[in-house]
């Protein structure tokens, strides 16, 4: 079809109709692309959305869905992406995939992108060294999800407190509104109650990027903090969290401490980690499901027997991307709402640049994202009152060292990450706690760190610091007859003879002449599987 018009026709046409006959004759392009969202509200994290796509003219498999929270992030911003060629009809322009989410206490939008080999920026790459997808082609926004803020608080955890007829129990709100805890010895006559502390912290308190950046920071919510007093020994109780205007969880039960009890049962990790229905900037931990799945098994097979958790260090493998946080408390919710869930720091919870201790041959590095501490000592209160200042506006770390007894058992755990030296406040803990032990009562002492005193990983790095810790550490656990040394960061198992300054203590035919060394044992294998060359 030929169609002439001159300038003179052309002005006396009205808008109206210049505007139809643009579209009737500019060259047709491809049909507008679309995302959208199977629901707009979910009830709690770990639910299912489908996200749905159609209309992308020449998909690639490099074409992407970014995930954002909240949803104001800018376009580089994103919590995780999924590239759109996962769905088995991507080569038809349009797909889908379902994904569980986390409750961030702020809404969600997910974006689809065009993202082109050219396009591909060798100095932007994640932790594994991939190269993070383009932003540049934003090609659709779907409608906004959010979470039913009535269906009361999540990431539930339970610890042990000083006293042995107390057990606490932590959660997060999204508005820090008055919380209480009910608790008894049946589900349905809860009839002791209790109220919590609120604690929360902000952007200004990380000590560098990215837990102080745009990209990394999340609002990490309120953190309610209460006590269940006054418990019978070895008893099963029923407890739920909450209040009426906010909401409560759900009932859960655990089986109260007795030390009079000559069994201790405990699961004992380090280095676990999280997962993601998504990737990100950092390596996320998916053997870290098959852990919980474990354990989680081994509790419901242990009755009416109380238990434990200790993860030594390496947490939640956050290093400043906040989110991760909340996905590892709702990872590990099913379990450690039913049995205490006990930790030690790592070099992923605190080291940064301007640690305050931080002696020459040390090597501390940036392995905690920024972060210094601070999710890591708020989300967690462990028994004991030990602290170091950072040195920033950050509050005080804690969480550093402490012990209890269970059962035959006394556990303690010390920080490889802060002074430990002869003078130390936590040398002089050491000391005095190991000495202070009561040996016909509890006739197990396990001492539990993240750095290894002895491994036969070759981390040079790590070298002089295993040798100050032998130097200054070890006699204590030699005079002192500690039974087992349990250590994490490096991502094997390994099991060592009873040593003293790597000598093994000899045993004869007969048993009589063994010599009462530490046994050492790495168990840094729970999750997080990539280990780091020398």
């Amino acid at each position: 079809m030929l169609i002439q018009m001159n300038s003179k026709f052309i002005q006396t046409i009205p808008l109206t109709l210049l505007f139809v006959l643009s579209l009737l004759f500019t060259p047709s392009s491809s049909s507008e692309v679309s995302v959208s969202v199977s629901t707009q509200t979910l009830s709690k994290s770990g639910d299912p959305v489908t996200i749905k796509w159609s209309g992308i003219d020449s998909p690639s498999k490099l074409d992407w869905v970014g995930i954002y929270s909240p949803p104001n992030s800018s376009s580089d911003d994103f919590i995780g992406y999924i590239f759109t060629s996962s769905s088995p009809t991507w080569q038809s322009g349009s797909g889908s995939i379902s994904i569980p989410l986390v409750n961030l206490r702020s809404n969600y939008e997910f974006r689809i992108f065009r993202w082109t080999e050219s396009e591909v920026d060798p100095s932007r790459q994640d932790q594994d060294h991939n190269p993070l997808p383009g932003t540049k082609h934003l090609l659709a926004k779907s409608g906004e999800l959010g979470f039913d803020p009535g269906r009361g608080p999540e990431q539930v955890h339970l610890a042990f407190t000083d006293h042995e007829d107390e057990m606490r129990v932590m959660f997060v709100t999204h508005d820090g509104k008055e919380s209480f805890v009910k608790y008894g010895l049946r589900e349905d006559r809860m009839d002791q109650s209790g109220g919590t502390r609120v604690v929360r912290y902000e952007r200004e308190h990380m000590c560098d990027s990215p837990a102080n950046h745009s990209v990394g920071w999340r609002d990490p919510g309120f953190i309610h903090d209460g006590v269940m007093k006054n418990l019978k020994k070895g008893k099963r109780y029923y407890y739920k969290v909450g209040s009426d205007s906010g909401g409560w969880s759900i009932a859960c039960s655990f089986v109260s401490r007795n030390e009079d009890s000559d069994e201790t049962i405990a699961f004992l990790f380090g280095d676990m980690g999280t997962a993601t229905p998504y990737t990100t900037f950092l390596r996320t931990q998916a053997e870290s499901i098959s852990t919980m799945k474990w354990i989680s098994r081994d509790i419901e097979a242990l009755g009416d027997k109380p238990a434990f958790i200790s993860h030594i260090g390496d947490i939640s493998y956050a290093r400043g991307y906040s989110w991760l946080w909340d996905n590892f408390f709702n990872q590990i919710e099913p379990v450690a709402s039913k049995v205490p869930y006990h930790v030690c720091i790592g070099n992923h919870e605190y080291d940064w640049p301007l640690q305050p201790w931080k002696p020459d041959w040390a090597a501390y590095g940036t392995d905690g994202g920024g972060e210094c501490g601070v999710p890591y000592s708020l989300k967690f209160n462990m028994p004991g009152n030990s602290s170091e200042l950072t040195g920033s506006r950050a509050p005080a770390t804690r969480n550093l060292y402490y012990s209890f007894d269970t059962g035959s058992v006394h556990f303690v755990y010390i920080s490889t990450e802060t002074n430990f030296l002869p003078g130390s406040r936590q040398y002089n803990f050491i000391k005095h706690d190991l000495e202070s032990v009561d040996r016909k009562k509890t006739p197990f002492v396990v001492v539990q760190g993240h750095r290894p005193m002895y491994t036969s990983s070759l981390e040079y790095k790590d070298a002089a610091q295993r040798k100050r810790m032998i130097e200054h550490l070890e006699p204590l656990l030699v005079k002192n007859k500690v039974t087992l040394v349990l250590w994490g960061h490096v991502h094997r198992y390994e099991r060592f003879c009873p040593l003293n300054n790597f000598t093994c203590g000899s045993m004869g035919l007969n048993g009589e002449d063994w010599e009462a060394f530490p046994v050492h044992v790495v168990i840094g294998m729970a999750g997080q599987d990539w280990q780091p060359p020398p």
